[in-house]
C-alpha cells in the first residue's frame, strides 16, 4: 500500500491548564485519552516541527490535560497553543479489514460509479449514526461513510474511491 503521508494528526494543542505547564488536548483518537499511548508527539505549529514527551495526561473534566516534557510554566505552555499534534504513521497498528485510518481517506479521489469525478476528500465528520465524507470538488458535497451502501469501493493502492451517489445531490 502507497502510504499518503509519513505523519498522521491525532489531536491539537487547545490551550493551557494551570499555572505548572500542563495544556489542553483535544484528541481525534475513539477514546481521547488513547493519544497517551503513542511517543513521542511531534509538535507543529507554523510550518515548524519539534519532538517531545509526554511525561503524564489525564481525563479533565470533558477534556484531557497533559504534562510535556521541558514546559515548566503557563507561558511556555501557551506557546504550543494551536499546535497539531502528530506521530510518525508507522507508530499506528494495521487497520483490520474493511477499517480505515481517516488519514488514509483524506485526499482521495472520489468518483461516482458512472466515473464522474466529485472531487477529493478534504475531511471527515462524527456524527451519531456514521461517519460522513466531505469531499471538495466543483461544489462541497457530504457522502455518509456506509461501506456497501454509499461507498462501494476504497482502494488505497490507487488512492481512489467509488460512490454510489447522484452528483447533483
Amino acid at each position: 500500500m502507497t502510504e499518503p503521508t509519513a505523519w498522521v494528526e491525532l489531536g491539537k494543542i487547545s490551550g493551557t491548564y494551570g499555572v505548572k505547564g500542563w495544556v489542553k488536548v483535544f484528541s481525534y483518537t475513539e477514546d481521547k485519552t488513547g493519544i497517551f499511548n503513542y511517543q513521542p508527539w511531534v509538535l507543529r505549529k507554523n510550518g515548524r516541527t519539534h519532538t517531545i514527551k509526554v511525561l503524564q495526561g489525564r481525563p479533565q473534566g470533558k477534556g484531557i490535560v497533559a504534562q510535556l516534557e521541558g514546559i515548566n510554566d503557563r507561558d511556555q505552555a501557551a506557546e504550543l497553543s494551536g499546535s497539531e499534534i502528530l506521530i510518525r504513521r508507522d507508530q499506528l497498528p494495521p487497520a483490520r479489514e474493511g477499517e480505515y485510518y481517516w488519514s488514509d481517506l483524506i485526499g482521495m479521489q472520489v468518483n461516482t460509479l458512472q466515473g464522474e469525478d466529485l472531487g477529493q476528500v478534504d475531511h471527515l465528520l462524527k456524527t451519531g449514526a456514521n461517519d460522513v465524507l466531505v469531499i471538495e470538488g466543483d461544489r462541497q458535497r457530504l457522502v455518509p461513510f456506509v461501506q456497501g451502501q454509499y461507498v462501494i469501493s476504497i482502494d488505497l493502492d490507487e488512492r481512489q474511491m467509488i460512490v454510489d451517489r447522484d452528483p447533483e445531490f
